[in-house]
């Protein structure tokens, strides 16, 4: 019995001592080497959000998003920072389809969840262009009449197109691609 007794205390000393490896240290994260400037993609080229060597996301404010069917397009300035934003830009280049919703927007299904948790809500308004969290789409609104604040409405950014310019999109297949950087 005391045998058993001290196997097991060895093994279970011997468990303990290898769980210990795995933990990572508390050191600083290892830095990812940026491009110089002469080394920084051209616009056309998606580039996803940059991460700091703390872990936070850097400024993704400013990035234009080009939605693309067939010669037509219609750019997104992204106008804030949030987890939603940034999960949007690492998600691309992707193709969508859009529809017509309700006789207010435009919407389209993106092919997973984004991660919006900490995402504040928003009142949307005209030229929005936001992120609907029970359905998970995109939503180009062009009468956000009588639509007030939503925790589960994230603003992503704002869009210059006319009611005519978005229902061109409609039923056609639609490239999303960062157009430029911030």
């Amino acid at each position: 019995m005391r045998l058993k007794k001290r196997a097991l205390a060895a093994t279970f000393a011997l468990v303990l001592s290898l769980a210990g490896c795995s933990i990572p240290s508390k050191g600083p994260a290892p830095v990812t080497p940026q491009p110089s400037s002469a080394q920084q993609p051209s616009p056309s080229v998606p580039v996803a959000p940059r991460t700091s060597s703390a872990g936070s996301a850097e400024s993704v404010a400013g990035t234009v998003v080009r939605f693309t069917a067939g010669k037509e397009s219609v750019d997104v300035t992204i106008d804030q920072d949030s987890p939603a934003t940034g999960d949007f830009l690492a998600m691309l280049p992707l193709t969508l389809t859009m529809k017509e919703f309700n006789g207010r927007e435009k919407i389209a299904d993106l092919p997973r969840e984004l991660n919006y948790e900490g995402s504040p809500g928003s009142d949307p308004e005209n030229g929005d262009l936001i992120y609907y969290t029970p359905w998970h789409n995109l939503g180009f609104y062009y009468n956000a009449a009588g639509i007030g604040y939503s925790d589960q409405t994230i603003h992503l950014g704002r869009y210059d197109a006319t009611v005519q310019e978005l229902a061109r999109f409609e039923g056609q297949k639609t490239t999303v691609e960062i157009a430029a950087g911030p």
